[in-house]
């Protein structure tokens, strides 16, 4: 990958040097753990219980989920998997990650098979600095969803969710 990594930014990174990743260390259908010798983040998935949730329904199209917007998924209807937790390990210390910076994101997609190789669209990217990394989820699925959650010096610095930017 080059300097910037999202779809949306790809031009941006034409002649910037290339970012470092951290490697997938595992991965099944309700989790992703990427590890090397200082960083460790997982990822794990619940099933999304329409029960637990309020949702907006207007002519049985999903509005909201919880009187909020919602990320990933069919557009319209009820996603299939949460994001349960994200946890994130610096040296020995845990970063918490807030559940506001995933409670409304849906369906992440871990691997997808590909002329009958796993693959996957996700990473973690360290800055070229060392002091900030990021945690990148892409789903192409429905229009398009990348999750990226910022980490810089050992705290969560924020989120960022671009969606439909696929034509369907």
């Amino acid at each position: 990958m080059t300097g910037s990594f999202a779809l949306a930014a790809l031009d941006e990174s034409i002649g910037k040097a290339q970012l470092q990743t951290v490697p997938v260390k595992d991965f099944g259908p309700d989790f992703m753990s990427f590890q090397d010798d200082n960083i460790q983040v997982i990822i794990r998935t619940g099933i999304f219980n329409p029960k637990k949730h309020k949702l907006m329904v207007q002519e049985e199209h999903l509005l909201r989920i919880d009187g909020k917007p919602y990320y990933g998924g069919a557009i319209g209807q009820n996603p299939h998997t949460t994001i349960e937790s994200v946890t994130v390990l610096v040296g020995k210390d845990t970063v918490p990650i807030p559940a506001t910076a995933w409670f409304d994101l849906y369906d992440p997609k871990f691997s997808f098979n590909e002329g009958g190789a796993t693959r996957t669209r996700n990473a973690v990217y360290l800055s070229n600095d060392k002091h900030t990394f990021y945690i990148y989820m892409l789903n192409i699925d429905n229009g398009g969803v990348e999750y990226t959650w910022v980490i810089r010096d050992k705290q969560y610095l924020r989120r960022v969710v671009d969606f439909g930017f696929l034509k369907q």
